[in-house]
C-alpha cells in the first residue's frame, strides 16, 4: 500500500471512530437521563412540568432543528457542522452537570438538542464522505449501530453512574466522550465536502423553518395543557390555535416556494414515507415514555423502591431486545416483507403490554423482565426499519431532507409520549 493510500485509510478510520464515539455518547445520553431524572427531580426540586420539559426541551429542539443541521452540512461542510454540534453538546452537558436549578437544566437540555441536531446529520454525512465506496455501507452501518448501542446501554450506564457517583457524573462523562469525538474529527480529512458546500445557502427558507418549529412546540404545549383544560382553558386553547395557524401558514408558504424547507407536495406523493414516519414516531413514543416513567416509578418509595442501578438492571432486558432485534431487522424485513414483519412486531408489543400489566399486578419481577424484553424486541424492528424505508421511498436528491424529516418525526413522537405520560404523574409531595 502506498503512503497516500495508507494516509487515506488512516484518516477514514479516524473519522469513523470519532463519528461512532460521538453517536455512542449522544445515544446513551438520550436514555441515560431517564435513570438520573428521579434523583435530579429531588435535588433540583423539579415539579411534573420540570421533569417533562427536561426531556421535551431536548426532543423538541432536536426535532425542530435537525433538518437545518442536515442542510448546514451541505453549505459549510459536514466535518465543521459535526464538530460544532459535538462541541455544543459537550458544553451543554457541562452546564447541566453544574446546574443549580431547573432554569439552567432546561437551557442545557435545549443546548444538547441543538448540538444533537447538528451532530447527528453532520457525523452521518461525514462518515459517508470519508469512506471509500466499497466500505461506505459498512461505515454507515457502524454509525447506526453505535447510536443504537448507546441508546440501549443508556439506562444501565446512567443508573450505575447515578448510583455510584451521582447524577451529575452522567453528564460529565457524556460531555467528555463527545468532546473526545470532536477532537478526533479535528484532524480528520474533509473528503468529499468541497463538492457539497454552498448548495442551497442562498435560498434557505427561514419562514418554513420557523413555522415548523412553532407547529411542533405549540402542539406539545397544547398536550401539556389538556389535563387542565377545565380549570385553565387558555393553556390548551392558545397553543392549539398557534399550532393550527402556524400549520396553515406553513402549507401556504411551502407550496409557493421553489426550494421549500419541507417539500409538502413531494411528501404527499409518497405515502410510504408518511407511513414510515408515523411508525418511527410511534416506536420512539413507546420507548422513551416507558424508559422515563418506569424509572420514575421504579425509583419511587411508593413504587418498586429500587436504586438507580437496580432500575437500570431491571431495564437491561428491554435494552437487549432493542439492540439485538434492531441489528436483525434488515434480515427479518427481507424475508417476511415490511408489512408482515411490522405486524408481527406490533403483535409482540401488544403481548408485552399484557405481560407487563400482569407483572405489575402480581409483583413478579421475572415476569416484568420478560415483558420488557418482548417490548424492546417488538419496538426495535419498526424503529430501526422506518428510516431505511423512508429514505427508499423518496428520490436520492431528497435524501438529506427525508433523513432530517424522519428524525424530526421520531423526536416529536417521543416528545408527545412524554407529555401524555405526564398526565398521570403526580408532582413531588402530591398524593400518589
Amino acid at each position: 500500500m502506498s503512503l497516500p493510500e495508507h494516509a487515506a485509510d488512516s484518516g477514514e478510520a479516524r473519522t469513523r471512530w470519532a463519528c461512532c464515539l460521538g453517536m455512542l455518547a449522544v445515544g446513551a445520553n438520550g436514555t441515560a437521563i431517564m435513570a438520573a431524572l428521579p434523583r435530579m427531580r429531588t435535588d433540583l426540586a423539579l415539579d411534573t412540568a420540570g421533569v417533562t420539559w427536561a426531556v421535551n426541551g431536548y426532543l423538541l429542539t432536536s426535532a425542530a432543528c435537525i433538518i437545518l443541521g442536515g442542510r448546514a452540512s451541505d453549505w459549510v461542510g459536514a466535518r465543521r457542522v459535526a464538530r460544532a454540534g459535538l462541541v455544543l453538546f459537550a458544553a451543554a452537558s457541562a452546564a447541566i452537570a453544574l446546574a443549580p436549578g431547573a432554569g439552567v437544566l432546561l437551557a442545557g437540555r435545549v443546548g444538547q438538542g441543538l448540538g444533537a441536531a447538528l451532530a447527528v446529520p453532520g457525523t452521518l454525512a461525514c462518515i459517508g464522505q470519508a469512506a471509500a465506496p466499497a466500505r461506505r455501507a459498512a461505515a454507515l452501518s457502524a454509525w447506526a449501530g453505535a447510536l443504537m448501542l448507546g441508546f440501549s446501554l443508556g439506562p444501565l450506564v446512567g443508573g450505575a453512574a447515578t448510583h455510584v457517583l451521582g447524577w451529575r457524573a452522567v453528564f460529565w462523562c457524556v460531555g467528555f466522550a463527545v468532546l473526545s469525538a470532536a477532537a478526533g474529527l479535528a484532524g480528520a480529512p474533509a473528503a468529499g465536502e468541497a463538492r457539497a458546500r454552498g448548495r442551497g445557502a442562498a435560498t434557505f427558507d427561514v419562514a418554513g423553518f420557523a413555522l415548523l418549529a412553532v407547529v411542533m412546540v405549540s402542539a406539545v404545549l397544547a398536550l401539556d395543557g389538556l389535563p387542565e383544560a377545565r380549570r385553565a382553558p387558555l393553556r390548551l386553547v392558545l397553543p392549539l390555535l398557534s399550532a393550527v395557524a402556524a400549520a396553515a401558514l406553513l402549507v401556504w408558504t411551502e407550496r409557493r416556494r421553489v426550494d421549500p424547507f419541507v417539500d409538502l407536495a413531494g411528501l404527499s406523493r409518497a405515502p410510504l414515507f408518511l407511513r414510515a414516519a408515523t411508525i418511527g414516531a410511534i416506536a420512539m413514543l413507546g420507548v422513551l415514555t416507558t424508559l422515563l416513567y418506569f424509572n420514575l416509578d421504579a425509583q419511587s418509595p411508593s413504587g418498586l423502591g429500587l436504586t438507580p442501578v437496580g432500575a437500570g438492571l431491571l431495564l437491561l432486558p428491554l435494552s437487549i431486545g432493542l439492540f439485538a432485534v434492531a441489528r436483525l431487522s434488515p434480515r427479518a424485513v427481507e424475508r417476511l416483507g415490511f408489512r408482515r414483519a411490522t405486524t408481527g412486531a406490533l403483535v409482540i408489543v401488544a403481548l408485552a403490554c399484557g405481560v407487563i400489566a400482569a407483572a405489575a399486578h402480581d409483583g413478579a419481577v421475572w415476569m416484568l423482565g420478560l415483558g420488557l424484553l418482548l417490548f424492546g424486541a417488538g419496538l426495535a424492528l419498526p424503529y430501526a426499519t422506518a428510516p431505511r424505508l423512508a429514505l427508499a421511498s423518496l428520490p436520492p436528491e431528497a435524501a438529506g431532507q427525508s433523513s432530517g424529516l424522519i428524525n424530526a418525526c421520531t423526536f416529536l413522537g417521543g416528545s408527545v409520549g412524554v407529555s401524555c405520560g405526564a398526565w398521570s404523574t403526580p408532582s413531588p409531595g402530591s398524593p400518589a
